[in-house]
């Protein structure tokens, strides 16, 4: 998954201008003019939507579409838990054939990357960024922040309790954990953690390629630390993948909505300095 990721990254960087290129192109094709031309009042409004310099441009689109999604995902998800559908029988399948094949290496390996979404870990770094934003008098980074992580894991306790769902149980358990399993908490942090990094780190390199970079890495994160909870046994798939669905759409909600108020704002202030 690293190797790959790490070549998709390279292609990307690599054929940056290609691809602006072809797209380009296409774009003055003859028919794909005509049609410019003819749809020119809908496609006028879709820029707009796409527009980063639009109040309720780009931010808002991609905003609104993870959030539908995700929680859409989450929603069929909980459904199949609820109901005993076969997502159920597969989650059981799974979890046992990786608790008979771990190996005390891999285990500990997995350990540690479970540990790079526990509550201190999250905690800190979120401690961290929250002295960073005060430094920088960045309110709305910091409002952002604190509505995504610390609130978002609330949610992710009450989602827990309103659930009830148990872990799964082995008769030589590699972990003991005794709360409820369904959202799994740590794919929902590191979900809201490092997609929260990944949206900062985008917003404040220029560069493509560290932007790709940025979103590839936190996604390699996000996934790894999944995988982890479901070797170590303490979590099935559909909790892991409930976990980021709900982790996903909480963190489009909250940047989205702070997003929207900071132009807001601007505007307001801009219209009374006019």
């Amino acid at each position: 998954m690293i190797a790959a990721l790490a070549w998709l990254w390279r292609w990307i960087v690599r054929h940056e201008a290609d691809v602006r290129h072809r797209w380009a192109g296409l774009a003055a094709h003859p028919r794909v003019t005509a049609l410019r031309t003819r749809f020119a009042h809908q496609i006028a409004f879709l820029q707009a939507r796409l527009s980063p310099a639009e109040f309720l441009g780009l931010d808002l689109t991609i905003g609104a579409i993870i959030l539908i999604g995700a929680s859409w995902i989450f929603g069929g998800i909980a459904e199949d838990v609820v109901t005993g559908d076969p997502l159920t029988v597969v989650d059981r399948k799974i979890a046992v054939w990786l608790h008979l094949h771990s190996t005390p290496a891999l285990t500990e390996a997995m350990k540690f990357i479970s540990l790079l979404a526990s509550w201190p870990v999250v905690m800190g770094i979120c401690l961290f960024m929250a002295l960073y934003f005060v430094r920088k008098r960045s309110r709305y980074r910091l409002l952002a922040l604190m509505l995504t992580i610390p609130a978002g894991m609330l949610l992710t306790g009450m989602l827990k309790y309103a659930f009830h769902r148990s872990r799964p149980v082995w008769d030589d358990p590699i972990l003991m954990i005794g709360s409820f399993g369904f959202p799994s908490g740590h794919a929902m942090a590191a979900t809201l953690l490092y997609g929260f990094l990944a949206a900062f780190g985008v917003r404040k390199v220029q560069a493509w390629r560290w932007r790709v970079l940025a979103l590839l890495a936190a996604g390699l994160l996000i996934v790894l630390i999944g995988f982890s909870r479901l070797y170590l046994g303490v979590h099935y798939l559909s909790d892991v993948l409930a976990g980021m669905a709900a982790g996903s759409a909480w963190l489009a909600l909250c940047l989205t909505a702070v997003g929207t108020l900071r132009r807001h704002r601007a505007i307001i202030l801009n219209d009374h300095g006019d």
